[in-house]
């Protein structure tokens, strides 16, 4: 059994348990926060058989596309100074990070 753990954007969180669900996989979302920058995201957690892996990772490869954004400079007032960006930049956001991660023993209640 393995443990898959996909932080994606908000924008693609529906997209992607909407065709997850389709397939039956079972998700929990949470809402999370990104540390560049500084914005929602969602981190869903998968648990799946060994053979459903590639599966679910071709499901999430399918919904979560990358694309890039324009970010505005961030103040460094009463933050981190080492992160200031200076002037909009554009970065790839979206896509997804995905971890796969063993389970030894599964528990429902």
């Amino acid at each position: 059994m393995k443990l898959i753990l996909a932080v994606v954007q908000d924008k693609d969180s529906n997209r992607l348990t909407d065709a997850l669900g389709k397939k039956e996989f079972k998700t929990t979302k949470l809402s999370t926060t990104g540390g560049f920058l500084k914005e929602g995201n969602t981190t869903l957690m998968i648990g799946c058989n060994d053979d459903q892996v590639d599966d679910a990772l071709s499901i999430i490869k399918e919904n979560c596309s990358q694309r890039e954004q324009m970010v505005a400079p961030i103040s460094p007032m009463g933050g981190n100074a080492d992160s200031y960006i200076p002037r909009p930049i554009n970065v790839e956001v979206g896509g997804a990070t995905v971890f796969v991660i063993p389970v030894d023993s599964f528990f429902q209640f």
